[in-house]
């Protein structure tokens, strides 16, 4: 029976391995719910500051901030945000996969590339693949906070102010649902008037303000614009967090059926070779009895 003892051994590793996954996928649901509500939470902050933004740039059309002006740099800002961790299914290969179509681009245009990682895999991508990393962050944990963030990011909101880069990129994974979440590549700098108005039109609120300034209105765009990007990148690292768990749900879910089915099958399996191995006995006895008796 080294064989039954060996299939024995087997179940009860797929079994030990079935009740991790499960685990898993519990702890996967907790959390996904709470990053979910975070993110929901962060919207109206950005959506409101957009539609701030909007407003003042068009009631001062005659200051035209850093972050609105286009620029000849020979090199490309790209802000990666990936997860931490693994078991998440193709989340992170999908958007690693788009960065990657990004920077043939940008490479065959001629151009360099400048990045910051949030997250341990993109960091370690980026690393592999050769691409300056002028900052990073990772283990930001389950709840992130803005001011860990600051930093990192205006690195490359500096660089492009100072003309060093052309444009910033963000690229993150968009909660769409539970079972679906998008890799986007989004242009963060230079920001477009076009592209704020549409997103306020989108919004519903399409009609024009008009502010008084304290202590001026340069002063104010220029600390706001400022706002109005880390609020789109602790967005999307918002959005990230709420695929990661989602994407790992349905992950270890998937694990803990695959991992039912190969029980089903290797308990099959051992049935049949106990009942192989007592009926080769009972048949020896039978023989045996038989030699006897004759």
């Amino acid at each position: 029976m080294a064989a039954g003892k060996e299939l024995r051994t087997k179940i009860k590793s797929v079994e030990n391995t079935k009740k991790i996954t499960k685990a898993m996928e519990m702890i996967s649901v907790s959390k996904m719910r709470k990053a979910q509500e975070r993110m929901r939470a962060a919207r109206p902050y950005s959506n409101k500051i957009r539609d701030i933004a909007t407003h003042l740039g068009q009631a001062n059309p005659e200051y035209v901030h850093a972050f609105m002006k286009p620029n000849d740099a020979k090199s490309v800002g790209m802000i990666v945000v990936s997860t931490d961790k693994g078991l998440c299914g193709g989340l992170n290969t999908n958007l690693l996969r788009l960065v990657t179509n990004k920077l043939r681009e940008t490479q065959t245009a001629g151009q360099t590339t400048q990045a910051v990682a949030i997250g341990s895999k993109g960091l370690g991508f980026l690393n592999r693949v050769g691409v300056k990393v002028v900052s990073h962050v990772t283990h930001l944990g389950d709840k992130p906070h803005l001011d860990k963030l600051i930093g990192p990011v205006k690195v490359l909101l500096d660089a492009y102010a100072k003309g060093e880069v052309n444009a910033v990129y963000l690229c993150y994974n968009k909660f769409v649902s539970t079972m679906k979440q998008d890799p986007v590549v989004e242009q963060l700098l230079p920001l477009s008037s076009t592209q704020m108005e549409a997103q306020t039109k989108a919004a519903g609120t399409g009609h024009a303000w008009d502010y008084l300034y304290e202590p001026d209105a340069q002063t104010v765009i220029d600390e706001l614009l400022v706002r109005y990007v880390e609020a789109l990148v602790f967005q999307a690292l918002a959005e990230n967090m709420a695929s990661e768990h989602a994407a790992r749900m349905v992950a270890m879910k998937a694990a803990t059926d695959n991992a039912g089915s190969v029980i089903g099958e290797l308990k099959l399996v051992y049935n049949k070779t106990r009942q192989a191995a007592i009926t080769k006995e009972l048949s020896e006895i039978v023989s045996g009895a038989a030699a006897i008796s004759g």
